[in-house]
């Protein structure tokens, strides 16, 4: 790697030393659509011809609003190779989000995947009165397809050695604007050192046997595109999924060496699976429930004594090989980031020979700053794994997690102001997040200081924490902990309505819609009493004291979660302001 300098380099290396039929590979129509190295490397240098053609050059800003398939890839290496840099558009972009960036840009290009994303696009160019051309991956009427915009570079004449040799490692490779939970998004400069200098950090995650990946978390994340960066620099082919409805589909029929995850697909799928085991009868659900206590009793490798090492040797042969075949059966690891994974979780798919690596950044780290390895002893439950060894972590009087590296960020463009609230006089950046730091280099998340609040009576109270454990339950699918300047914690409850149906069935308690349901008083007592038992690890100034039932489940689209699925607090508490009052007034739970 010692010669990969720019991210456009990794694929000079790729065609040395990995040369594949399948580079990478998307569905079209359900099938299958692969490209070689060869391929992948001809529509990169055609694309890069057109668009300098067109007159994009060093310093430019071109945006790209897509899900993930291979023309995101081949889009986002034909820009950097003429010292442009990728601004990526989330697909679920709220209207004045999206209206703000392509103006704080000054975008000079955008592509857009599909007819849906377009018209979105269409809506904020109009608002905006900006004239920027648009080029489609799929074929829309009246708009210019990127494959014509490919025969036009292959004509073009550019050299793309003279562009290439222009962009040096400081260059900007992309500007990505962080969604927040608050206020307008901001821009990051990422740099082609800070991406190359966390994937050289964290190549070592992925084992000689991982050959093969699935991916589905959005490439406008700078997680999954970094990851996706290492795969190329590993020589690792990229399957990207459908779909978020496909998941499993498309894992079973690529049988992947891994994939990128959020805690709560790791979630959705637990508990599928236990349900599927609370279906089963005598000896079989006797079985499933032996081995599932057992998972969860897993501790790090080198802590598990002899007996609990044979029994979990059986309880893999009987239930958990069932737990890898659904994931395709050849699972090497999953990385799981993007908000705190339970540790149960952690605990149980690691016991069941599905190893979850949990790790922690930010955008504004490129984005890795510690994660769990799949060695012996680099794993430790709860924390979110060793500090990477070209990144410096310490911990401030007030417990905030400063860090300093080459992988973190410059500034925010055009902000200088936000930038120097968060970069210091000695170059260290404060990330928000409250956590501790072990003496051999692990590293606990124990809140963000921002959504840290303090009750009326002076108490503080670390909400993350909470939420964390209350998603423990099976019949909890989101919850939110309220209570700033408030007398006591209360929280807001999504439930897990399969698990609640379910459970009203075997009471005989009629079902008739969400948000009548909700407001049996024999549902309310049960979700009390799930308080109750969750409550008892925490102080009795932290404990939930009452609680909302919600009908609907929080959502991207509604502007409720970010795009990697963690909580808009702000937009939360205020969609739910009224019961919120009603709840802090009067004595009732929901």
């Amino acid at each position: 790697m010692a010669e990969i300098k720019r991210v456009f380099d990794l694929l000079k290396n790729y065609k040395k030393h990995f040369s594949k039929e399948v580079m990478v590979a998307g569905k079209l129509d359900g099938k299958w659509q692969t490209y070689s190295t060869e391929d992948f490397i001809h529509r990169v240098n055609d694309l890069s011809r057109a668009i300098a053609f067109k007159g994009i050059v060093k310093g430019d800003k071109v945006a790209l609003m897509s899900a993930n398939r291979p023309e995101w890839n081949f889009c986002d290496f034909g820009v950097m190779q003429l010292g442009a840099a990728i601004v990526p558009l989330y697909p679920t972009l709220a209207e004045q989000d999206l209206q703000h960036i392509l103006k704080d840009a000054e975008v000079k290009m955008i592509f857009v995947s599909n007819t849906e994303l377009y018209a979105k696009l269409r809506v904020a160019l109009d608002a905006t009165s900006l004239d920027i051309p648009v080029y489609s991956f799929d074929r829309i009427e009246g708009v210019d397809c990127w494959l014509d915009l490919l025969e036009e570079g292959k004509l073009s004449g550019v050299d793309l050695d003279e562009c290439r040799a222009e962009v040096s490692e400081d260059d900007l490779l992309t500007l990505i604007y962080t969604s927040g939970t608050t206020g307008k998004p901001k821009g990051v400069c990422l740099s082609h050192l800070n991406l190359m200098s966390n994937i050289t950090a964290c190549q070592s995650l992925f084992p000689s046997e991982y050959k093969t990946a699935v991916s589905f978390l959005p490439l406008s994340h700078v997680f999954e595109r970094m990851v996706v960066y290492i795969y190329f620099s590993l020589g690792i082919s990229v399957y990207y999924a459908e779909s978020m409805d496909t998941i499993i589909k498309d894992i079973n029929e690529v049988k992947p060496n891994g994939f990128t995850t959020v805690p709560r697909v790791l979630e959705k799928v637990y508990d599928a699976i236990v349900a599927k085991g609370k279906a089963l009868k005598g000896i079989k659900k006797a079985i499933f429930f032996w081995a599932l206590d057992l998972g969860l009793r897993y501790q790090e490798p080198l802590k598990n004594g002899a007996i609990y090492n044979l029994q979990l040797k059986i309880a893999r042969k009987l239930v958990f090989v069932k737990w890898q075949e659904a994931l395709g059966g050849n699972i090497v690891a999953l990385i799981s980031g993007g908000a705190a994974l339970q540790e149960r979780l952690a605990r149980v798919f690691w016991a069941a020979g599905i190893p979850v690596l949990e790790g922690y950044g930010l955008t504004e780290t490129s984005p890795v700053i510690a994660v769990n390895g799949t060695r012996d002893d680099e794993i430790r439950f709860g924390s979110v794994g060793k500090v990477l060894p070209n990144v410096e972590v310490k911990i401030a009087e007030d417990g905030e997690i400063l860090c300093k590296g080459p992988s973190i960020f410059k500034s925010y463009y055009k902000n200088e102001q936000a930038t120097s609230d968060v970069l210091d006089e000695d170059g260290f950046m404060h990330t928000g997040d409250i956590g501790e730091l072990s003496k051999d280099g692990f590293l606990k998340i124990t809140d963000r200081k921002k959504e840290m609040f303090k009750t009326s009576g002076g108490k503080f109270i670390a909400p993350q924490v909470l939420e964390n454990k209350f998603m423990e339950s099976l019949l909890i699918a989101q919850v939110m902990v309220i209570g700033e300047g408030r007398r006591f914690p209360s929280a807001l409850i999504v439930p897990a309505f399969e698990q609640l149906k379910s459970w009203c069935k075997t009471k005989g308690i009629e079902w008739t819609s969400k948000e009548e349901v909700i407001k049996l008083p024999a549902v309310i007592d049960k979700y009390q009493r799930e308080i109750d038992r969750l409550n008892i690890d925490f102080g009795h100034w932290e404990q939930i004291k009452k609680f909302i039932l919600l009908p609907k489940e929080w959502t991207i689209d509604a502007g409720e979660l970010t795009p990697k699925l963690s909580l808009k607090r702000k937009v939360i508490l205020t969609n739910h302001a009224q019961d919120i009052d009603a709840l802090y007034s009067d004595g009732g739970t929901s």
